[in-house]
């Protein structure tokens, strides 16, 4: 029986002073996603569609969206990349939408990163990566709910 490898995951909360509708819009509008995730990034809105972006200069992640549920939870399971060590296990991005008081909580649960030394660098790329994009979201979504109100 194989021995299956140790993972190790990542968990950012942002909490965004607008409503579910323009989130997950810029989650799932290529135009909106390609201005805070990455400059080429793709996304086919649906269940089984597929989700393309870079993470750095030298990696480019697909993946297959297996939970789709408008407004509230969109789940990326991400295909082998030759740019990436081998893996046993599937790595998983999970956003999860909620409503709040003052507007809106996202939170990005990503899983299944192997634990291994050959792994600690894609780890803290994909890791710090979605936080550095996180935050690029937040001045988009400030930046469009300051031009609706102007």
């Amino acid at each position: 029986m194989a021995r299956m490898e140790k993972t190790r995951g990542y968990a950012h909360r942002l909490d965004l002073r607008t409503g579910l509708t323009p989130v997950w819009a810029a989650l799932t509008d290529s135009r909106l996603l390609a201005q805070w995730c990455s400059p080429d990034a793709l996304i086919s809105a649906r269940p089984g569609g597929l989700f393309r972006a870079r993470v750095d200069r030298l990696t480019e992640l697909e993946a297959c969206i297996d939970v789709f549920v408008p407004g509230k939870r969109l789940r990326l399971i991400y295909l082998p990349s030759p740019a990436l060590p081998p893996a046993d296990s599937a790595l998983v991005d999970d956003f999860i939408l909620e409503p709040s008081r003052s507007g809106t909580i996202l939170r990005l649960l990503g899983s299944g990163v192997p634990g291994t030394p050959e792994w600690d660098i894609p780890y803290l790329r994909q890791r710090t990566g979605w936080q550095a994009a996180l935050v690029r979201l937040r001045a988009l979504l400030e930046s469009l709910d300051d031009a609706e109100g102007a």
